[in-house]
């Protein structure tokens, strides 16, 4: 599956978090991710404080367009990016699609 491809679809809650075998089945997309607590997390290193600005203006522009928005925290040249599915407290298929699309933005 192409997860770049697909597009979230809007989650008001009532669905259930994806189980543990189809939470192993999208990481194989997006390993660099990592799962604690039901959230996928992943730090991003960059050579300066404005190439992390210009990569969160990017992941921004991704969130938006898609309607799901992650938590991040910049730390100088380095970003940690925090996905999760709020309604549901947990992951969803949105939360695999919208990490494979931040992972396209960095070479």
């Amino acid at each position: 599956m192409d997860l770049r491809s697909r597009h979230c679809v809007p989650c008001e809650g009532g669905v259930p978090k994806l189980d543990p075998g189809r939470v192993a089945e999208f990481r194989r997309e997006v390993p660099a991710w990592e799962v604690r607590d039901d959230k996928l997390h992943r730090t991003f290193r960059f050579r300066d404080f404005r190439a992390a600005m210009q990569f969160i203006e990017r992941m921004a522009e991704v969130a938006e367009a898609e309607g799901h928005h992650p938590d991040f925290a910049v730390h100088y040249n380095r970003v940690d990016v925090t996905v999760w599915t709020h309604a549901i407290d947990g992951l969803s298929e949105n939360d695999f699609i919208l990490t494979a699309k931040i992972d396209a933005l960095v070479p």
